[in-house]
Order: C-alpha cells, then structure tokens, then sequence
C-alpha cells in the first residue's frame, strides 16, 4: 500500500475507493496542500439519485474532511443529451421540466454529507446548464471541437463496448464526452478546480477532459476513479426487488434502506463499513473480524450507521427498532413500509399476486407465483398457498392493515385509503 503525503488520498486508499488516479504524485501534493478542488457531475435522469452516486459523495466527504474544496455539479445540460456509459440503447430525452423537476428533487440529498457555504473548503453547486446551452454551435466547433480526435473517442468503453455489440449510438450522445470534457474545462477556469471523480466507467469521459485543459490552456488537471460497485457474489449493487436503491425518502424509505444494508452478504460487510460510513478505521477492523453469527451484529452496525448519514440518527434508530420488533418480538411494527390501496379494491377482493407487486415486494406476477410456490411469501405471518387467493376486510389485522412477508426480512403494509 502506498504511503501518501495527503490526508485525502491516503483515506481513500485506506477505504478502497481508488480504481485509478491520472497522476497520484502530482494530485497527493495538491492535496496536502489544501488545494485539490474536485468535482463529480450528477445527472438528472430521475428524481433521486441512488447507490452508486452515493458512492461519489462519499469521495467528495472524504476530500472535504481533509480541507480540500468539493463542487457539486447538477448536470442541467449533459442530461438533455444523455450518458450513453454502460448502455445499450440511447437514454430518453428528457423535457427541460423534466430536468428542472428532477433538479430540484436531488438538490438536498448532497447536504447530508457535505457542508456548504464560503469558506475554503465549503462545498458549492453547480449546474452545466448555465454554460452548455448558451455555447454557440460553430464557435464550439472551432474552439472546443478541434482538439478531439474521432479516432480516440471511438476507442473509449463508452463508444466502444456499445458499437462492439452492435448497437446504434446517435450522434447526440457521441458528443457527450465532449460536453463532459468541456465541463472539466470551465469550471477550471471559473473556480480553479484542478480534479474531476467518478465511478471507473468515466475514466474515458474524465481523461478527454484533462486532455482538453492541457490543449486550451488551463492549469494541470487530474483524473481519480473508483471501482464500480459490485457483491462479493459478482452480482452489481444497487438493486431489490422494489427496483433501484434511491437516496431520496419518498421513493425509498429509510427503513428499507436499513434493511438493504442489514441483509449484506457476510464477505462485504467490511466493504461497504469502509466505504459508506464514516466509523474509524480501527473500529471497523473489529467490526470486520467478527465471524459466525457475530457477524448480524456487524452488519446492524453498518445498517445503523449509512441510514445515519443519509437520513438522520433519528431515522436510523427508528428503523433499526421497527427491525427488531419485527424480527425479534413479531410484532406489527406500525412504522414498517407503508402502500394505501382504495378501499373499494379492497371490497372487490384485491388478488393476492397483485398486492405483492402493488407492494413492491416483487416485480412481477410470475415472481409471485414462483415465491409462492417455495414458500417465500406471507400475508399476516400466515404462509401464502394459494395463488388465487383474494384479500379483502376480513384479512385486516386488528390496527386496520395487513401485512404482506416476502422471506423474512422484507415486510409491508397494505393500508385501505
């Protein structure tokens, strides 16, 4: 392991966040010094953000921590063009609404864990926006346009793996890497910010964009990426039955967030203690040794401590009860995840398979007859047999909702409205 002269880069190190750095000598003196003001873009594809940008969050706590300077910046712009990373088919267009409302809806997730304001080492927001739609169109060829080679985008993961499979790519999101990189440029220039982060996938993305300031004059720029996020089973992170792991409370409850950290595979619990809580090293090492079933209590801890962050000690403490009152006591924990159905569907005699998904506990009626078939799913802790079954009045517990299980960790609650 490398010793660094910077806090910054050492804790990262330490933490695992590192995939690959442009220039670690160059970055870890910048630093030490307090002046490695960084960078990573979020675009406003949905109204929340999820895990894996939460990832990147953390990267910009942990260089704030250590007294340098994180900028924020809302990709206003680049989301009406379209990330084609990762993807086969091209992205939605999205409306300027669109865009606007999602906006506003992620804003204030990134003050859960990091300060703004002026100071040195406060963070600030941004938005593309503010630059990328008022480029003109032949001035950005000829100033910006001219220093990228067709040659080397078409060599990029982002380009490459998408034609290598065959797929189209439009001629809206080849230029994405050239908005991404001029991004890098302007805000070098309006706020001397010296590195962008981002998850490995934008490596390419990033590395353009510090090849642009070397051709259009700005001061060195640095690139640092981290792993994307995978289980120790190889399986990508960031998905449950009920779909993506959202930031935002409304479209992912704090205590199913809570649940997702405690049903962890054993072999990530000290993974994910690293990376997404801000415990001392020593006390997740001791955490991390744990074996058998001590390892239950490690992965409450990690739990307790990501819904925290992102949502308050308060909430943390709250699901962590509503857990075991579920678990330990089996009782109906009235702050367990809520879904209101109308009455008159209720009166109608609400099909079994239908209210699991209505719930989100599965996608599908398929999965629901598949889970029934093995046993996994519950309603009121009484084991579902039939999968014709219908709900009605009479399954309404005696605080007026039923409870639906799937296995034994994930619950809701089906309330008539």
């Amino acid at each position: 392991m490398t010793a660094f002269k910077s806090d910054f880069l050492n804790t990262l190190q330490e933490r695992g966040f590192i995939h690959q750095c442009s220039d670690f000598e160059g970055l870890d003196a910048l630093a030490a010094k307090g002046e490695a003001t960084a960078y990573v873009g979020y675009d406003c594809t949905a109204r929340s953000l999820h895990i894996g940008n939460y990832l990147t969050m953390m990267m910009l706590h942990w260089l704030q921590e250590s007294g340098n300077k994180p900028i924020t910046l809302m990709g206003g712009g680049t989301t009406m063009v379209g990330d084609p990373s990762g993807k086969d088919e091209t992205r939605a267009i999205r409306t300027i609404a669109e865009i606007e409302a999602n906006k506003e809806s992620i804003r204030g997730v990134f003050a859960k864990v990091l300060k703004y304001g002026d100071g040195k080492s406060d963070a600030i927001m941004l938005d593309n926006a503010e630059w990328l739609t008022k480029l003109n169109w032949i001035e950005m060829l000829r100033d910006v346009g001219r220093h990228f080679s067709v040659n080397r985008m078409l060599t990029m993961d982002s380009v490459r793996l998408r034609l290598e499979r065959e797929q189209e790519m439009s001629f809206i999101e080849f230029n994405y890497m050239v908005c991404q990189a001029y991004d890098f440029v302007e805000l070098a220039k309006r706020t001397g910010c010296r590195l962008q982060m981002g998850g490995s996938d934008q490596w390419g993305n990033i590395i353009m964009g510090v090849d642009l300031g070397r051709r259009m004059g700005t001061h060195q720029l640095f690139a640092l990426t981290t792993p994307l996020l995978t289980t120790a089973s190889g399986a990508k992170m960031g998905k449950t039955a009920q779909g993506a792991v959202w930031l935002n409370a409304d479209q992912f409850s704090p205590y199913d967030f809570w649940q997702y950290w405690r049903n962890t595979e054993d072999a990530d619990v000290g993974k994910f203690l690293k990376l997404f809580t801000t415990l001392p090293m020593s006390e997740i090492r001791k955490l991390e040794a744990l074996g058998g079933s001590e390892i239950n209590e490690a992965k409450k801890v990690l739990a307790t401590e990501a819904t925290a962050l992102l949502h308050g000690r308060d909430a943390a403490n709250e699901a962590a009860e509503t857990a075991r009152r579920t678990f330990e006591e089996g009782a109906l924990a009235e702050t367990l995840p809520t879904v209101e159905i109308p009455r008159g569907e209720l009166d109608a005699g609400l099909g079994v398979l239908n209210a699991f998904v209505k719930a989100g506990l599965v996608a599908s009626n398929g999965e629901a007859r598949r889970q029934i078939k093995g046993g996994g799913l519950r309603i009121n802790d009484e084991p579902v047999t039939d999968e014709k079954m219908a709900l009605s009045a009479g399954n309404l517990t005696p605080e007026g909702v039923i409870k639906l299980s799937f296995g034994k960790k994930k619950h809701v609650l089906i309330k008539p409205a």
